[in-house]
């Protein structure tokens, strides 16, 4: 049998035996500047993660990426389609991972596949007020915690280590589970947002955007 479909079998057993964990996340010094996503993922401790990839979108629409985070598995790629009636220009220059995607209009759409476990800062060359982060996992058991920092994750029985992770603070995996025969729960995991700064990035060639770029702000 080949080895994509005993992955396939493999993973389809996962799911049909998967189980749920629920946790929450604790966020301290978040400040009342929006909707900031907190991403929880799980990784098997006794084995290898089966890794499932996807294809995923990240939108450019009112000089704005939606969604604002995407967290995806290892191997996944990405549509980013212009949906503007100007033209973007989608980068990275976080390591590794860096892309561009070069200048393309309204109606145009490019793909870019990720194969390496990283994090990557997104913007526009154009746009500086455009910015997203695609967050590239080695797994494919990945949630998204509520308003009130709790979350949960369906997984086959084993031992997991389980991480959180936001913009504003470094990922924490203090938490290690044992999901049996039912349901099971979590501790707390903590981040700290209290020492984030939100600072101007460099466009594409490392150099500053031009003043005109910050006071055009409009769609």
């Amino acid at each position: 049998m080949k080895p994509a479909v005993l992955l396939s079998l493999l993973l389809f057993c996962e799911s049909a035996l998967a189980l749920p964990l629920t946790g929450r996340v604790v966020v301290a010094g978040r400040g009342s500047g929006g909707s900031v996503p907190t991403i929880v993922y799980a990784e098997a401790l006794d084995g290898r993660t089966p890794i499932q990839p996807g294809q995923f979108t990240l939108t450019q629409k009112n000089k704005a990426f939606s969604p604002h985070v995407l967290a995806i598995p290892v191997g996944s790629t990405v549509v980013f389609p212009n949906e503007d009636l100007i033209f973007h220009n989608v980068f990275s220059l976080s390591r590794p991972g860096s892309f561009d995607l070069g200048l393309y209009r309204n109606g145009d759409s490019k793909t870019q596949k990720f194969t390496v476990p990283t994090t990557l800062r997104v913007f526009c060359n154009i746009h500086p007020q455009m910015a997203a982060v695609i967050l590239v996992l080695p797994t494919s058991y990945i949630a998204e915690a509520d308003a009130s920092g709790n979350y949960r994750l369906d997984l086959p029985p084993g031992r997991y280590r389980i991480t959180a992770w936001s913009e504003r603070s470094p990922a924490q995996s203090n938490v290690e589970v044992t999901v049996g025969s039912g349901a099971a729960s979590a501790g707390d995991l903590s981040l700290d947002e209290s020492r984030f700064q939100d600072l101007r990035h460099k466009n594409k060639l490392g150099q500053d955007y031009p003043k005109s770029a910050y006071e055009n702000k409009k769609p």
